[in-house]
């Protein structure tokens, strides 16, 4: 491993801290996973992920057909079943 610096916000910093003790791992795991999902490690790799992304698209129906016009909608919905009582 190299060990190397880096400066966060305090917001960047504290967001870290929960995702790290949320996944019961070091604040240097978190990164390292954040890295390896935004920096591919080749160009080869960022094109399969690309093509693979490309190749789900039109793949599935959801049976609405409004779902252009009323995404934002669909979407709050969703979230608003995420969200806990009280």
């Amino acid at each position: 491993m190299i060990r190397t610096q880096i400066s966060l916000t305090e917001e960047q910093a504290r967001r870290l801290r929960v995702t790290a003790s949320r996944r019961g791992v070091s604040m240097a795991a978190v990164i390292r996973d954040a890295i390896d999902r935004v920096v591919p490690s080749d160009a080869g790799e960022r094109e399969e992920r690309i093509q693979r992304a490309l190749a789900m698209a039109g793949k599935f129906d959801s049976g609405l057909t409004d779902v252009s016009a009323r995404h934002d909608d669909y979407l709050a919905e969703d979230f608003a079943d995420l969200e806990p009582d009280g």
